[in-house]
């Protein structure tokens, strides 16, 4: 996803828009840019490629004078990357800069018209329509800069944000949003922006989430906010709380290595405060027990990992409630025509919290009738504040675009829900269920021992990383575990790689394993090992090289076959993806580092993806 920062004050703006935009990085980009009021109109700069080429035309930001500014970092979607088609995007007269996240559906048809009135484009963009639009009912209806806009957002279609200078009022801002995030900050005499708070938490800790059709008008004297109707709506104004380093890399390579590290700490602050007594206890939780008494299906939608966090999910909440569990990405949930009603359960989750193909399958679930609870690591955001429940990861700010401790926390909070609501529903064996609390709170322990273990994962690394397939195999849970470790190896390393289950190895995979060939077959699901052992018998039949991962009680068994073997510490079945997520997290990132890859920003992908 793009990146927004504006900011309006006294001092200098460029600067700030500059370092405000090195902390939306990893989200992903190809091109940069800024715009500024300046004494002689709109100072506008932007350039493809990283940041810090346009850092360098602009001297830091201090080639430009001017306290009110956009910036923007662009992942290309109309149009390739180029500076024409960099953000900000300009109005024919150069009176207008916008920066936009998001898509505008219906540009075409907006283009088609403004070119029938003389208008002419310089870019591919869907962004520029909005300027030109926005500048056109600007002049020809003699507006203000705030009905001009107001006129714009009646006759387009999408999901975006939008952050909007006008050369006329050169002391403000104006900010608009639709299915896409938008934060407002409030500051001291300054007020800011942006589309990720970690943009301006070194300048104010203090936010206000803005709502879907919300505009606002910043100046450094205040917010006004308004509504979809223009009404003027008050401002909740929320105090974040995480600290400014925990967005930065304390001295690590990697953000990505950072946050693996920061696991430990991370499933402590999702997991300890909700065990209490022997009880799980949810926060703010309001779902009556007769409502869960009555449910007949629960849902997991999900996009990426998170939709792996739900496939580990569907075995462990299938044996913990005895319900049907389906499990369905977010992007094909409303086009399958979904059985959900108001005995349904949608749990629906997302690292975000604004993932758009996720937002939109829950409101199609909630037309329906289900009632929607979230799992999401971003307080206030979108998803949260649209779900009847939402239960917070707590896991702090994921800056590295391949997420980490945003998936462990996910798993152990959907562990959690699905303990709770056993309970009530009188649906697992009360011995069994104290067991797996009373090993929750073991995990952080645990995983520490699994990370002091990484130069072993780091050898394995150096062996394989010049391969250019892998495929990964496993059963029930560790089937599940091993599509994300097939998702991070591929989404870091660029090598080709397919999780399968092992059972589908005769139905045709196996046609694929040649002699060199790395399986990485996963047998910690000890109820299925001899299973387990029985596939990588058959891979090294044909030649493979086995990489395996199973439980410490069981490694000197898979070291007679496999050629390496990574052990995790024994734990309840239903907790053993919990503690294997984290070496083939390291093994993905390792592999990374060998082949040189830009590991916290891969090449085509965003951190939070919100266009369809």
């Amino acid at each position: 996803m793009c990146g927004i920062v504006g900011y309006v004050g006294r001092e200098a703006a460029a600067p700030i828009l500059l370092e405000g935009l090195s902390r939306l990085e990893y989200r992903g980009y190809d091109s940069a840019g800024v715009a500024v009021c300046t004494a002689d109109g709109l100072s506008v700069h932007k350039a493809k490629g990283r940041l810090h080429v346009l850092s360098g035309m602009l001297d830091g930001g201090r080639a430009v004078q001017g306290t009110a500014g956009v910036g923007h970092t662009r992942w290309a979607t109309h149009g390739a990357p180029s500076d024409a088609n960099s953000h900000p995007q300009v109005s024919r007269s150069g009176k207008i800069a916008v920066v936009h996240n998001g898509i505008i559906e219906n540009y075409a048809e907006l283009k088609d018209f403004l070119q029938k009135q003389g208008v002419p484009f310089a870019s591919e963009t869907d962004t520029e329509v909005v300027a030109q639009l926005v500048e056109y009912f600007y002049e020809n209806g003699k507006a203000d800069i705030l009905d001009a806009v107001g006129r714009c957002l009646h006759r387009i279609e999408g999901a975006y944000a939008l952050g909007i200078l006008c050369a006329d009022t050169p002391d403000q801002i104006v900010a608009v949003r639709k299915d896409s995030p938008l934060i407002l900050g409030i500051g001291d005499g300054c007020n800011f922006l942006a589309s990720d708070v970690t943009a301006i938490l070194r300048h104010t800790r203090r936010v206000s989430y803005m709502d879907d059709g919300d505009l606002a008008v910043l100046t450094r004297e205040g917010i006004q906010r308004y509504n979809r109707l223009m009404q003027p709506v008050e401002m909740e104004i929320t105090r974040v709380d995480w600290e400014i380093d925990a967005a930065e890399k304390g001295g690590y390579e990697h953000f990505m290595f950072k946050e693996i590290m920061e696991q430990p700490d991370a499933l402590r602050r999702a997991v300890f405060p909700r065990i209490r007594d022997g009880e799980v206890f949810l926060e703010d939780f309001s779902l009556p027990d007769a409502y869960i008494r009555s449910l007949r299906k629960l849902y997991v939608v999900a996009c990426g990992s998170s939709y792996h966090v739900g496939m580990v999910g569907k075995y462990c909440l299938e044996r913990m409630l005895r319900l049907p569990v389906e499990v369905a990405l977010a992007s094909e949930f409303r086009y399958m025509d979904p059985i959900v009603d108001e005995h349904t359960l949608v749990v629906v989750i997302s690292q975000s919290g604004e993932t758009l193909d996720t937002m939109a399958a829950l409101r199609e679930a909630k037309r329906l009738g289900a009632k929607i609870l979230s799992i999401v690591n971003v307080v206030g955001s979108s998803i949260a504040r649209e779900s009847d429940e939402a239960l917070y990861t707590w896991a702090g700010p994921e800056i590295a675009v391949a997420t980490t401790k945003a998936y462990t926390t996910q798993l152990a909070v959907l562990d959690l829900l699905g303990l709770y609501l056993s309970k009530t529903l009188g649906s697992l064996d009360e011995a069994e269920r104290r067991r797996i609390l009373d090993e929750m709170l073991l995990l952080p322990e645990k995983l520490e021992r699994v990370l002091a273990g990484k130069e072993d994962i780091q050898y394995f690394a150096s062996r394989y990383f010049n391969l250019n397939s892998v495929f990964f195999i496993g059963r029930n849970i560790d089937y599940a575990l091993g599509l994300e470790g097939s998702l991070k190896l591929k989404e870091i390393s660029y090598i080709h790689s397919e999780a399968y289950a092992s059972g589908e190895l005769k139905h045709g995979t196996i046609s694929l394993i040649e002699d060199g060939t790395l399986v990485v077959a996963l047998g910690t699901y000890g109820k299925l090992f001899e299973k387990a052992m029985s596939n990588i018998l058959e891979v090294k039949t044909r030649g493979g090289d086995v990489l395996a991962l199973t439980a410490e009680s069981r490694r000197a068994e898979m070291s007679r076959t496999a050629n390496g073997v990574i052990s995790i510490p024994d734990a309840h079945p239903m907790l053993m993806p919990l503690l294997g997520a984290a070496p083939l997290q390291l093994f993905a990132y390792y592999v990374a580092l060998m082949r040189g890859c830009d590991i916290d920003k891969p090449r085509n992908l965003a951190k939070s993806v919100t266009v369809e």
